[in-house]
């Protein structure tokens, strides 16, 4: 049976027309979602965090369908189907990584916030420096997660429609973001919510349904699915792919620095903690938390079988060589297994995965931009009418399109879980040490603030740009060229502590003593919710 499966995959026919078919229909039903959420977007709560109307398991669904993005699924499938063992190590990262976010974050954020993590970050410190710095963080971290979506959403639908050059693709990227753009605009968060649950449930259900399958074929034994898999592996790897080193062993630096920038990371990601402000109470966060939680392991628990079981059917060469790379190991088992249906249906989710995840991405950089650097930094917290603010951010979400866009045709081919895992790295050094201050150190200043901010932004960008992610590589981002000078793919080792303690630095140095009533009210609202936006009785 396995022996009649691992024919090449061009002998199981694609089917273009099936395939825009299925498309159609997903984007057809979610724009109708969007569209009866619409109705309700009334003010700037309505249209930044959903009116705050969302249960606790509403918002897990939600949380697990904006953080299973297109590298959660495509991304990783292919990176344990080529690199085995060390591809399954974003699937642990990711998912450990949202301890963090439970124990540490995501009850203090619910309470202390309102729209954005700027709301945290400022509350007891100077209003406009830190904002500012904070809505430039979230702009960065959101655009280095739009652009691999963007390249997932390149790859995914050149290999259903067949089409290998970059110029199809790059009109399919266009594509993606003006639907992003229409999501947002109309939508807001309550649309985006609803389309991010949708997408969850048919995400997990279908990796879920195809891992049984993937079982099945092999005796539900897993050692014999790995034995396959080791059958079938590129040349020259064999069991190298059941044993960590295949992509980290000959820079184990550059896995410790992965690893960091993965756990430490989901509790830094903006459009994250922005979804903590869509329940009205922070018992409700951390019970979105928990939910997040299981329904995110049990997809990262397919996952393995997923690669592994790609590797297997597929072939490590054959997903290489096909028109998305290694981002096409999901949908081409999904043809193996079930033909040109099942593999319409696997991408139609996928499909529908990248444009949840990037409306969300869109609505929170939006939001940052509207609300911290607009309405807080140039008109000074004087905006009289709400309206003019959601009216900026939707402009704000046509800017954000076309620079989406821009960013997917010139990342076209990377791995896009490595592009998130870059995004991640920002995150934790930008973003994470500035709320660990903010929450727990009562000394922390306003020049900490920016200092952590800034530093570890402008650290993990300048590492990133002198990394072979950029040049000196054969999978460079720039081919030909060669001004890699730090040897790392991954900045996390340097610029995530540099971010801590350029924090502690600033704040011991500032002789600006912040307001101590401020600070002992944050206390208070962090760990009981008294005063919180929208709080009640829990």
């Amino acid at each position: 049976m396995i022996d009649v499966l691992t024919q090449a995959t061009t002998e199981v026919e694609n089917n273009p027309v099936l395939n825009i078919t299925i498309f159609a229909a997903f984007v057809a039903v979610t724009l109708f979602i969007v569209l009866r959420a619409s109705r309700n977007n009334k003010t700037a709560s309505d249209y930044y965090a959903g009116g705050r109307s969302f249960s606790g398991p509403q918002n897990g669904f939600a949380i697990s369908g904006d953080y299973l993005s297109a590298a959660s699924f495509l991304g990783i499938c292919g990176a344990i189907a080529v690199n085995g063992y060390d591809g399954f190590l974003y699937s642990i990262g990711f998912l450990v990584a949202w301890l963090v976010a439970l124990l540490l974050v995501a009850e203090l954020m619910r309470n202390t916030g309102k729209f954005t993590m700027a709301d945290v970050l400022s509350f007891r410190l100077r209003q406009r420096p830190v904002r500012m710095a904070a809505a430039i963080s979230t702009l960065a971290v959101c655009f280095f997660y739009l652009l691999a979506q963007m390249a997932g959403a390149g790859g995914l639908v050149s290999l259903l429609m067949g089409i290998d050059g970059k110029v199809g693709q790059s009109l399919v990227i266009a594509v993606v973001g003006a639907l992003m753009i229409l999501y947002v605009l109309v939508g807001g968060m309550k649309g985006t919510t609803w389309v991010q649950i949708v997408k969850a449930i048919l995400l997990i259900a279908g990796a879920g349904a195809m891992t049984i399958w993937v079982l099945a074929l092999n005796g539900f034994n897993l050692s014999t699915l790995l034995a396959n898999a080791v059958d079938n592996a590129a040349e020259g790897v064999g069991e190298g792919i059941l044993n960590p080193g295949l992509q980290y062993g000959a820079n184990p630096l550059d896995f410790i620095s992965l690893a960091l920038a993965l756990v430490l990371g989901t509790a830094g990601l903006p459009h994250v903690l922005m979804r903590f402000y869509t329940v009205p109470t922070a018992k409700e966060a951390r019970r979105s938390v928990v939910w997040a939680i299981w329904l995110i392991g049990a997809f990262y628990l397919f996952t393995l079988v997923l690669g592994y079981g790609a590797a297997a059917l597929v072939g490590a060469d054959a997903i290489k060589n096909a028109p998305g790379g290694v981002n096409s190991a999901a949908p081409l088992l999904a043809l193996q297994l079930g033909g040109p249906l099942l593999m319409g249906f696997i991408s139609a989710v996928a499909f529908a995965t990248i444009l949840a995840v990037v409306a969300g991405l869109a609505i929170t950089a939006a939001a940052s931009f509207a609300h911290d650097i607009y309405a807080s930094v140039i008109k000074k917290g004087k905006v009289e009418d709400p309206d003019a603010e959601v009216k900026i951010a939707r402009r704000t979400v046509v800017v954000i399109g076309a620079v989406a866009i821009l960013g997917g045709i010139g990342v076209q081919g990377q791995n896009i879980a490595f592009l998130v895992a870059l995004a991640f790295a920002v995150a934790a050094s930008a973003n994470l040490p500035t709320i660990i201050y903010s929450l727990f150190w009562r000394r922390f200043t306003t020049r900490g603030a920016v200092w952590s901010i800034y530093g570890g932004l402008g650290s993990a960008i300048l590492l990133i740009a002198f990394s072979p992610v950029v040049s000196g590589s054969e999978t460079a981002m720039i081919p030909g060229a060669d001004f890699a000078i730090f040897p790392l793919s991954n900045p996390g080792i340097i610029s995530i502590p540099l971010g801590f303690i350029l924090g502690w630095l600033g704040s011991i140095t500032d002789r600006t003593v912040e307001s101590p009533e401020l600070a002992a009210e944050m206390d208070v609202r962090a760990h009981t919710g008294f005063g919180a936006e929208a709080a009640v009785e829990h």
